[in-house]
């Protein structure tokens, strides 16, 4: 708050007006306080329980990382070491770049990927501490020593996207689905009501003038109590904002198809069109843009000719953040931390990943051919062949092993059959690549989700329905053929009897008719939308994404288990059988254990790089269990909860 000082020679006048400003003042005070506590009040009406302790030491359950690459998110300056931070972890260097200490994910830390990184004086701390958000488990808070835990009962509160620290002392929070949350050493709560129900991707400025980026609603402006919102529609190149950078009065919003610029809050113009503009990093004559795939644009603001590429000349490619330290600027990037060289005016790689054996951390599908060799396919990088002793693996990638959906090995022949988002590709058992079909080859779609032995040949699922492939050709069926949907996701197998789990339900088919299906109106199905299927005796064991696990008796009749169902969702294709048990891999929830003895259900989320397990195997006696944060094994007889 501005105060004028007036001064005149008469006192009367002094006197009148020292009144009128302290009764201005005071009405103005109140009315501050009636606002702040009106805030605070609709703030407490959207808060969060929460438990803020020291780290709890994770208990040792057994499972082994299996070396994935380290990939750098963020990288923050604290007592004069440098931390970066990502999926597996939180390393710490000394000035000189020599490796200090490791935090691994699922060890020193809980089991969630690490996604920003912050220096501050928090509201409850006295001391300065290096604020670190994981993906899912809330806050962690680093005093050089110690690690304490800020972790709201709330999952969608946990699911932390970017943090931002302020001078009050409170820590800005932007989630998935929350919106912006507030901090305040007491509490979490909404920031302010037009904020929530957002998927935040960046925040900048501070608690009273903030910018908001999102996944898909532009970028917000939040200022004195008020929100702008900037779309396609105000000028905006796209609404998928990635990045924020601030200068004065200056704002810039990096984008999917360029940048956006605001000056004293109102859109300018757009530089860089076309560029995914992942990192930004802006000063009083430069604008840094760091990019997906065309390293980092640096871009005059005086002038109107950019500097193309920054990063032609080294693997600088999908940069995370752009920072300057002192009179350098730094870029961190997939493989490693840059240092921008201004005598050469290029990057020099200051920090890099280690050697890792597998080739990504985003796992897809997992299995294990008859040598015991485990091949592990990934979200988009192909597939690796997993020697059996985890020391060396080769990888396959090409424009067919890509987006791979499920590994099966097929008994009956030898070969590796391989489901990908571009067709279904046969390898023989050396893992050399044979055969690849697609529509041209009489598939219902190129798209293949599962793929399991059936009869005398194989069945394929796609989103347009079912291919079979026998001798004789390939015959594919949909809808009109009886099938209650055409997108089939999982498909499970008990001798002439094929169980196809769909977005609209099940399809149960002896000899490639369909007998029956199941849905949620027809039957006590608690819902449609099908993921995994596998027999256990006589009997099916059904994973459905919204309504987790349920039983199918050779009635027809669905049974929901006490913990193994409920609201949450089983990852395509993520179920395991085996004599004693059936696992299966969640969405943000761990891995399910089901005793077939007991017929009871438990949770193991301890020990896994992720909460979200997307794929299993059995191979020389360990369970294999990927996730998108990595794979792990576990001895066999440890699995038991």
């Amino acid at each position: 708050m501005k105060q004028r000082c007036i001064v005149s020679v008469r006192v009367a006048i002094v006197v009148s007006l020292a009144v009128a400003v302290t009764l201005g003042t005071l009405v103005i005070w109140r009315s501050l306080r009636v606002m702040r506590s009106a805030a605070e009040d609709v703030r407490a009406e959207h808060g969060f329980s929460l438990v803020v302790r020291p780290l709890p030491p994770p208990p040792n359950r057994g499972f082994e990382l299996v070396s994935s690459p380290d990939l750098f998110l963020q990288a923050a300056r604290f007592q004069d070491h440098l931390y970066l931070a990502g999926p597996a972890g939180l390393q710490e260097y000394s000035p000189d770049g020599t490796p200090l200490h490791q935090y691994t994910v699922a060890r020193e830390l809980p089991g969630s990927p690490l996604v920003a990184l912050a220096p501050a004086v928090l509201a409850d701390s006295r001391e300065p501490e290096l604020i670190i958000a994981s993906a899912s488990a809330g806050l962690l808070a680093f005093n050089g020593r110690t690690f304490r835990q800020i972790l709201p009962a709330n999952a969608d509160a946990r699911a932390i996207t970017a943090i931002l620290p302020v001078p009050s002392g409170h820590l800005l929070i932007g989630t998935k689905k929350r919106g912006v949350l507030v901090y305040d050493g007491k509490q979490i709560t909404v920031l302010h009501p037009t904020l929530g129900a957002l998927y935040v991707t960046a925040l900048a400025g501070n608690e009273s003038d903030l910018w908001v980026a999102t996944l898909n609603r532009g970028v917000l402006h939040f200022y004195a109590g008020e929100t702008d919102s900037f779309t396609e529609a105000q000028g905006l190149p796209d609404p998928q904002v990635l990045s924020l950078a601030i200068s004065g009065e200056t704002t810039y919003a990096g984008t999917a198809t360029g940048v956006a610029v605001f000056s004293t809050g109102h859109f300018s113009r757009v530089l860089a069109p076309g560029v995914l503009a992942t990192a930004l990093l802006a000063t009083s004559t430069l604008l840094y843009v760091g990019s997906e795939d065309q390293g980092v644009i640096v871009i005059p603001l005086a002038g109107r000719h950019p500097n193309p590429n920054l990063g032609s000349a080294t693997p600088l490619a999908e940069v995370r953040q752009l920072f300057a330290s002192g009179d350098a600027v730094f870029a961190v990037a997939r493989n490693g931390l840059y240092r921008l060289n201004a005598h050469a005016f290029g990057w020099q790689r200051v920090l890099e990943a280690g050697t890792t054996v597998l080739s990504d951390r985003n796992i897809s599908a997992l299995a294990a051919d008859a040598s015991g060799r485990l091949w592990v396919g990934y979200f988009d990088r192909g597939l690796d062949l997993l020697a059996s002793d985890n020391s060396r693996a080769r990888h396959v990638e090409d424009e067919h092993v890509f987006c791979v959906n499920r590994i099966f090995p097929d008994s009956k022949t030898g070969a590796i059959d391989v489901a990908t988002a571009n067709g279904l590709v046969r390898f023989d058992h050396a893992g050399t690549e044979q055969q690849v079909l697609t529509r041209a080859d009489g598939l219902i779609a190129d798209h293949v989700t599962d793929v399991v032995s059936y009869r005398d040949g194989l069945a394929l699922a796609t989103p347009a329905g079912l291919t079979f492939l026998d001798a004789s050709g390939a015959r594919s069926m949909y809808a009109f053929h009886g099938l209650v949907s055409n997108h089939v996701y999982a498909l499970g197998v008990s001798g002439d009897e094929l169980m196809a789990g769909t977005l609209g339900g099940l399809s149960l088919l002896n000899k490639g008719d369909v007998m029956v299906n199941y849905t949620t109106t027809s039957s006590n199905l608690a819902h449609n939308w099908i993921s995994a299927v596998v027999p256990v005796g006589s009997d099916w064991m059904v994973g459905t994404y919204g309504a987790g696990i349920l039983g199918l008796d050779r009635s027809g009749r669905f049974h929901s288990f006490e913990i193994g169902s409920g609201h949450f969702e089983v990852n395509p294709n993520a179920m395991l059988v085996a004599k004693d048990y059936v696992i299966a891999g969640t969405l943000g929830e761990g891995l399910y254990f089901y005793d077939r003895q007991s017929r009871r259900w438990s949770v193991i989320r301890e020990g896994l790089p992720s909460l979200n397990v997307t794929a299993l195997a059995s191979a020389n006696g360990f369970i294999y269990v990927g996730t998108d944060n990595g794979l792990v094994r576990i001895p066999e007889q440890k699995l038991h909860p």
